[in-house]
């Protein structure tokens, strides 16, 4: 039953007026678990991860799957972005964002404009060469963070 005080209705009627006075003393009860939102980045990324893996695996394995074609263009577009945004690391998150979706999409041109000029394109190939630009830029990203380490290490 609604109350006049509650109209939501999802107090309980047999609660204090009062919130903070049935409050627990602090650290009483507390678990020190996070909030559950925080928890599902790791999940995304792990499933966004696996999605790319296999769509990656499926075109380069040459397997006729219906799930071929959009895990393919997802591996097409999330893994030169990952990378570019690995080595945007100054950057805000939107701008490394937007900056990197942009560089992925420039990246798959230029392969396919390559391949294409020499008359070497196939659907293998371009996952492949994709892949690889990928991890150059990931390699390459992480190198710079790692000198960049050492040297402030040794100013130190």
């Amino acid at each position: 039953m609604q109350s006049f005080t509650d109209p939501t209705g999802l107090t309980d009627p047999n609660s204090p007026a009062d919130p903070s006075a049935a409050a627990p003393p602090a650290g009483f009860g507390d678990t020190g678990r996070r909030a559950p939102s925080g928890d599902s980045l790791p999940v995304v990324a792990g499933a966004a991860a696996a999605i790319a893996g296999a769509g990656a695996a499926l075109a380069l394995a040459d397997i006729g799957s219906p799930l071929r074609a959009p895990f393919t263009l997802f591996f097409l577009i999330v893994a030169p972005a990952c990378a570019v945004a690995a080595a945007l690391r100054d950057l805000d998150p939107l701008s490394r964002s937007v900056v990197a979706a942009g560089a992925a999409v420039a990246v798959d041109v230029l392969v396919a404009q390559t391949l294409l000029a020499l008359h070497a394109w196939t659907v293998r190939g371009g996952v492949a060469a994709v892949a690889a630009v990928s991890l150059l830029l990931f390699l390459l990203a992480h190198a710079r963070r790692h000198r960049s380490r050492a040297a402030r290490s040794r100013a130190s």
